[in-house]
């Protein structure tokens, strides 16, 4: 059975900085993609950050620079630090992990709220 649990999401002021984990079993982790998306209320789910499998990392526009991801493939785990947080960061970040089209599996999200 496949389960990825996210934590780390809080209420954070702006310019504060939070880091999420996603911790993987059932996977042969160091194989797959490890992606965090952010979604809204009312609107998609939008890709933030990935890491590949070796280690090749992109990131949205408009979290360059701010945010990074990172992996442990002994953990089976995949971060997202976060720093400079501002208000439009808010939202439920939920990691992904992706192999094939048949293989992509998602957790159950962590709310992060960048409020004063």
């Amino acid at each position: 059975q496949v389960q990825l649990v996210e934590s780390g999401g809080s209420l954070v002021q702006p310019g504060g900085s939070l880091r999420l984990s996603c911790a993987a079993s059932g996977i042969s982790f160091n194989t797959y993609a490890m992606s965090w998306y952010r979604q809204v209320p009312g609107k998609q789910r939008d890709l933030v950050a990935s890491i590949t499998s070796t280690q090749i990392t992109s990131y949205r526009e408009s979290v360059k620079g701010r945010f990074t991801i990172f992996r442990n493939d002994r953990s089976n785990t995949v971060y997202l630090q976060m720093k400079g947080l501002k208000p439009e960061d808010t939202g439920v970040y939920y990691c992904n992990a992706r192999r094939s089209s048949d293989e992509e599996y998602w957790g159950q999200g962590t709310q992060v709220t960048v409020s004063s």
